[in-house]
């Protein structure tokens, strides 16, 4: 790259919103954080068309809490509370998202009869450390795929953990497909889930959603190492009310498993 290119770059994203620049590969781009969301910040400025310039992979909901998202090859895809897919426009608003450009590092085959469990204990010893983000990609055929979504919610919005008291699950069986997601390390606590956070879309594209547990009959997990990560808050009154001082460890675990 010129510097005379660079300094173009440079002056453009200067006088741009920070959405509206492209970010690097290894970058992890997130959208608010996942305590905001658990108080039921359920509404948010980026739309889907901002957050494509951050990333072609990753995760997240929708405006409402109106579903759960997959970000993949490029394809924005909103699994709805019936476990359905729709394919949401470039217009349509997240409250909580992460992506990236995806470039697998290191590939690693999942044998037959693997758990959601034992792919946690087994696969994390092979990240070069636990003190950076990695975006995992995991394509085959399962077993078993228990997933779920959550309906869109209407003001005053009830916390997160209230919400998924109720919510839908679905068990997939004998299914091929792609999960998405991102491996945290413990410091992000409150910002986003530490450890392994899944998404679900089944081969057809048709049905999918956010992974409670799985079974793996023949898989291939695909890790992308991330040294950068970029924040962007929500800049508006809901995100600035939330209490976000408070421990929400427990109730997150709740939440995700």
């Amino acid at each position: 790259m010129t510097k005379r290119f660079l300094w173009v770059l440079m002056a453009v994203c200067a006088v741009l919103p920070a959405v509206m620049c492209f970010a690097g590969e290894d970058t992890i781009t997130q959208v608010s954080t996942i305590d905001a969301l658990m108080t039921g910040v359920y509404d948010g400025p980026t739309t889907l068309g901002e957050l494509r310039t951050k990333g072609d992979f990753g995760l997240g909901t929708f405006a409402t809490l109106d579903g759960e998202m997959v970000l993949l090859d490029g394809v924005f895809y909103q699994v709805t509370s019936t476990g359905a897919v729709l394919r949401p426009g470039p217009e349509v608003k997240t409250p909580f998202a992460a992506v990236t450009f995806f470039k697998a590092d290191r590939t690693i085959p999942l044998k037959k009869g693997v758990t959601f469990t034992s792919f946690t204990a087994r696969t994390e010893n092979v990240f070069p450390t636990r003190n950076a983000f990695y975006a995992i990609k995991i394509t085959g055929t399962f077993g078993m795929v228990k997933a779920r979504s959550v309906p869109a919610q209407k003001k005053p919005y009830a916390q997160l953990a209230e919400v998924v008291k109720t919510q839908p699950v679905f068990e997939f069986t004998d299914v091929s497909g792609t999960m998405v997601g991102f491996w945290c390390p413990s410091f992000a606590k409150g910002v986003n889930v530490p450890g392994y956070h899944l998404h679900f879309l089944r081969a057809d594209g048709k049905m999918g959603g956010h992974v409670l547990d799985f079974a793996v009959n023949n898989a291939v997990m695909e890790i992308d190492d991330s040294r950068e990560f970029s924040l962007i808050l929500p800049d508006d009154a809901a995100f600035d009310k939330a209490d976000l001082e408070p421990d929400r460890a427990k109730e997150l675990k709740a939440v995700e498993k």
